[in-house]
């Protein structure tokens, strides 16, 4: 389980970023990732999941 930190979050889109704090690395996150509602700034543990385009943060939830 990792954890991070909302970079960005588009509740109108359904999708955002999240920075890991362990590697400092960004992951998409898509609205069907998310446990919890998200903003930015929120503190988050998540999976990593193979993506269309890379690593999708998924089973996103507050810590």
């Amino acid at each position: 389980m990792n954890t991070g930190t909302i970079k960005f979050f588009n509740t109108a889109k359904g999708y955002g970023f999240v920075k890991d704090n362990a590697t400092a690395k960004e992951y998409f996150i898509h609205v069907s990732g998310l446990i919890d509602q998200v903003k930015e700034n929120d503190e988050v543990t998540f999976e990593l999941q193979d993506g269309r385009k890379g690593l999708n943060a998924v089973n996103v939830k507050l810590v």
